[in-house]
């Protein structure tokens, strides 16, 4: 079911879930963004990037299949992986940035949903 049919069915369920579920794209994009500035690429900073408006990252039909279909996804913020200080383990960390940022709000959100 997508976040659409939840609109019609149960606007409060909707107003819920759309927030978390913008802001966790956006996190997700975040995180690789601010990874690879730790590692010494500042591509993401200079591109004005590294921020949480979702202007910055919101992709047009990332964001309609988000509520369409419930799974969408932002703009790829610019990392220049030539420019990381330990390349072999920075391009692993930054890959694997986003990854991490989605499993911990996935943790967060069950915590959440205990109460």
């Amino acid at each position: 079911m997508g976040l659409l049919s939840l609109l019609i069915n149960n606007p409060v369920a909707f107003i819920l879930l759309a927030f978390p579920l913008l802001y966790s794209v956006i996190f997700h994009e975040l995180a690789h963004g601010l990874v690879a500035s730790w590692f010494g690429d500042n591509a993401a900073k200079d591109a004005g990037r590294l921020s949480l408006n979702p202007m910055d990252h919101l992709d047009p039909v990332g964001t309609l299949m988000l509520f369409l279909v419930g799974f969408g996804w932002a703009k790829p913020v610019p990392v220049n992986y030539y420019r990381l200080n330990n390349t072999k383990f920075g391009f692993i960390a930054v890959s694997l940035a986003g990854c991490v940022t989605n499993i911990l709000l996935a943790i967060i959100a069950m915590f959440l949903l205990q109460f």
